[in-house]
């Protein structure tokens, strides 16, 4: 359900609807994301910027960073922590572009980028989406 705002939602705005998106992943799932930590930035840093060639900033609604699942060793010691950025400046564009329920555009990046997680390419997700529609 989207709540309405009088100003733009803030980055803890966005945090608590993504903290729910979260909560509502079933348990067998969500106990494989107890470490994963979401942060929300305003925008993707230069580095990244350059790295994914984005055309514009705009262009990236979310990033997960870390080794996937299917990657990870149990003998591997932690490099860095995994987290998935969320772009609050790129989501909310997006909202007042299409108009689309703001928690569903949250839930639906965060969804994408927990299963970049659990070891799921672009290409993987794309086919589970429309094997989802048929």
């Amino acid at each position: 359900m989207q709540e309405p705002y009088g100003a733009p939602p803030s980055a803890a705005d966005i945090h608590a609807i993504a903290k729910r998106a979260l909560d509502g992943i079933p348990q067998a799932l969500h106990r494989h994301l107890s470490d994963v930590v979401i942060l929300i930035e305003e925008f993707p840093d230069a580095e990244i910027e350059a790295e994914m060639d984005l055309g514009s900033p705009f262009d990236l609604l979310g990033l997960y960073h870390g080794v996937s699942l299917d990657r990870k060793s149990v003998g591997d010691s932690p490099e860095d922590i995994d987290r998935i950025f969320l772009y609050r400046r790129p989501l909310l564009d997006y909202w007042c572009e299409t108009g689309e329920d703001l928690e569903a555009i949250i839930r639906n990046t965060l969804i994408h980028e927990v299963g970049h997680h659990f070891g799921f390419s672009d290409d993987d997700m794309e086919s589970l989406e429309s094997d989802d529609d048929a």
